[in-house]
């Protein structure tokens, strides 16, 4: 991602697009792993990529209930469960919440969620560097890092813009 082009997407986006194209990213995922991209799975990842803020279990929930009966918790912690992993839904650790994502990750890649304290969107961009030194330092230590979650709160360009 270059500095000139934001991770957030503008206000006037074709939102409907960037939905369609996280579905269409999830079925070619399951497809070529061979996972089945059930009915309760699209469901809750249309949810999630209704909007470019984190959405908690229970706000999903009340998302899949407008349309059709109310999914069991459950069940809605089972799809989350799925999307995660297979990287089609990041965890926002400090909101308690779940990300639609329709990127290809590498294997050992290291995202970082910018997380405006405004609108409430969530930008995503490569932190490999930035938590390569911490994992060096924690190996030194004799620790074998497994997750690195960067978070960083503050006021995306579009905000900013907006107060001028």
């Amino acid at each position: 991602m270059t500095a000139s082009k934001s991770v957030f997407p503008a206000p006037d986006h074709d939102h409907a697009r960037c939905a369609a194209d996280a579905i269409a990213h999830a079925e070619k995922v399951c497809r070529e792993k061979g996972q089945k991209f059930t009915p309760i799975r699209r469901r809750v990842l249309q949810a999630l990529s209704s909007s470019h803020r984190p959405l908690g279990a229970y706000e999903v929930i009340d998302a899949l209930a407008t349309d059709s009966g109310r999914p069991a918790p459950i069940t809605v912690y089972r799809a989350l469960d799925f999307l995660m992993d297979n990287g089609l839904v990041h965890r926002i650790e400090s909101r308690n919440a779940f990300l639609a994502c329709a990127h290809d990750h590498e294997a050992a890649a290291t995202v970082a969620f910018l997380i405006c304290e405004r609108c409430g969107s969530v930008g995503e961009i490569a932190a490999t560097s930035a938590t390569r030194n911490l994992n060096d330092v924690a190996r030194q230590n004799g620790f074998t890092p497994k997750l690195s979650v960067v978070e960083m709160t503050g006021i995306c360009a579009h905000c900013q813009a907006a107060t001028g």
